[in-house]
């Protein structure tokens, strides 16, 4: 593979990826307003030089990453989640009623676009699957975004779509957490995807998460619909990691009732810590009755202390 096809490709994520270290928040000065891209769920912050304030579920027009684009209010903050400085876009106007006719209008042209996408695929006999299409506001110009194994050279294929369109035309190879994030759907707990409902910004998710929460390994009750880990994951796998500092692992081996325990299991959720003795016994002990003293544990003799199981 030559290096000039390897610089006509561009396959970057449109969104954070499994390596990517989520920007730390900062506080601004000023109100910023929350913004939403409707057609890839990605959110931005915005701020405005107007003094008028802008009500939820204003549409107004801003620059992206793509060029100048319609977008969402939905919320206002000082505490911007996952953004930097530099990340701050200021808005441009606020969108009119022919804004909205035109975005629509727009919108309805997206299916015909895919159709004639799908179709120049297989004609090029190219392996991608079309995750999304979009035709920007205030720009001629075509996003479409896909999915693919492996890198594609899609130099043909942009030719054909420009000779169609008659405007730019941009491919952006996504991932497949991104592509459930556009997508959407529902989890396995019946909600809508996290991912797609509760934020846009994909944190690093890795199996110690799952182990740390005491959850089957079975990558079929851990997976979300993308084959990834579940972005879930990620959100309590903190406190547990506190929590978890305070007790003792698993492992770890202390007398108690003229015998020596060892620790199999340590649930921070339920405050239980389940211990099998050398005499065959298995017991489960509420946490408070376990102190680090120095440099080691120990558990409190109390009356009625433990269950066996």
């Amino acid at each position: 593979m030559s290096d000039l096809f390897e610089n006509d490709i561009d396959d970057e994520a449109f969104l954070a990826t499994d390596d990517e270290e989520e920007p730390s928040s900062y506080e601004s000065d000023k109100p910023l307003y929350h913004l939403k891209l409707e057609y890839s769920k990605e959110s931005l912050y915005a701020r405005t030089d107007s003094d008028d304030v802008l009500p939820e579920g204003t549409y107004v027009i801003v620059p992206t990453r793509y060029g100048k684009d319609i977008a969402l209010i939905i919320g206002c903050t000082k505490h911007p989640i996952g953004a930097k400085p530099t990340d701050i876009i200021s808005i441009d106007r606020v969108a009119t009623k022919d804004d909205l006719k035109r975005a629509a209008a727009l919108v309805a042209r997206e299916a015909d676009a895919s159709n004639v996408f799908k179709e120049k695929v297989i004609a090029h006999g190219l392996d991608m699957k079309l995750v999304k299409t979009h035709f920007l506001l205030e720009e001629q110009k075509a996003l479409f975004f896909f999915t693919a194994d492996n890198r594609v050279d899609f130099r043909g294929l942009v030719k054909d779509l420009v000779a169609v369109f008659r405007m730019r035309i941009e491919l952006r190879q996504i991932g497949v957490r991104d592509e459930s994030r556009v997508i959407g759907g529902l989890g396995v707990c019946g909600r809508s995807l996290c991912c797609h409902a509760v934020s846009d910004k994909l944190r690093p998710v890795s199996i110690k998460m799952a182990k740390e929460q005491n959850l089957s390994l079975n990558s079929l009750k851990i997976s979300g619909q993308c084959g990834r880990l579940m972005c879930c994951l990620a959100y309590e796998f903190d406190w547990y990691n506190e929590a978890r500092k305070k007790l003792p692992a698993e492992g770890v081996k202390l007398p108690y009732d003229g015998t020596v325990f060892k620790i199999t299991e340590v649930n921070p959720i339920a405050s239980s810590i389940k211990m099998l003795g050398e005499d065959g016994r298995l017991l489960e002990l509420d946490t408070k009755y376990f102190v680090h003293d120095g440099g080691r544990w120990r558990i409190q003799q109390t009356d009625a202390l433990a269950v066996e199981r």
